[in-house]
């Protein structure tokens, strides 16, 4: 499980530019859309589509955009929501596993570009279940130590449910079950506990530890792939050397 914080902290200081905050809305919007197709307008009701605004509300997505995603989510905005989802598995440098979740209306398109970018950046694109039985599907939350005490902030992280809590650095990592992430994130917060992430994601049962090069390289791949538009997260089972973290993260 270890490794989780890296590829978080690196996305939290790179942030997000302007030339790339359309495409980022884009995807959010994309999310927004689907778990409102799929669960209802409600959020109250639809865990997905909850955990979709607070993404786009952390990264200051206009409300107005939220509003009109779930129009289209739920018939009735213009252009609909025909996304699908589908997710590829493939390899990286150094033989590590990667899982690209996307959404998209064109399987064709979306296919050749993934494979694209896979054959470019050094890997090759798989079978379906090649990769996937690596993986567990989790909750994640990220907690910020800020000088607190790890102990005390695991045993909390325990009452409120976790299944497991990983120190990494200066952050606790606290893994859940799927279904009972926001059940532990709400219970964190009610005891003004700051985190600085909660997600769903897909969580290594094995890792990989990279040299620096092939560290770089596999980082250089990750990126390409979450840049492609259709990309809504791509998982690895590697582990980031401190090196290659920081200087990803400049």
């Amino acid at each position: 499980m270890s490794g989780h914080s890296k590829w978080a902290q690196i996305k939290r200081q790179k942030g997000v530019n302007d030339a790339r905050r359309g495409q980022l809305f884009t995807k959010l919007g994309r999310e927004i859309s689907v778990a409102a197709r799929e669960g209802g307008a409600d959020p109250d009701g639809n865990f997905r589509l909850r955990l979709a605004i607070q993404h786009a509300r952390e990264n200051n997505m206009p409300m107005d955009n939220v509003e009109r995603a779930i129009k289209r989510g739920t018939g009735g905005g213009e252009g609909g929501a025909n996304f699908e989802e589908v997710t590829y598995e493939g390899y990286g440098p150094g033989g590590t596993a990667l899982m690209v979740r996307a959404l998209t209306d064109n399987r064709n398109r979306t296919v050749s570009d993934v494979r694209s970018v896979f054959t470019r950046g050094g890997g090759n694109l798989g079978e379906s279940g090649c990769v996937a039985w690596i993986f567990d599907a989790r909750g994640v939350i990220s907690v910020p130590l800020d000088g607190k005490d790890a102990d005390e902030l695991t045993l909390e992280a325990i009452d409120a449910g976790a299944d497991d809590v990983v120190g990494e650095e200066d952050v606790l990592v606290v893994y859940t079950a799927p279904q009972d992430l926001e059940k532990v994130r709400q219970a964190l917060q009610s005891k003004h506990i700051p985190l600085s992430d909660a997600e769903q994601t897909m969580v290594p049962k094995t890792t990989v530890e990279l040299d620096d090069r092939t560290g770089e390289q596999l980082y250089r791949l990750i990126e390409r792939l979450e840049d492609l538009d259709d990309t809504q997260a791509v998982y690895s089972n590697s582990i980031l050397s401190d090196a290659v973290a920081e200087k990803m993260a400049g």
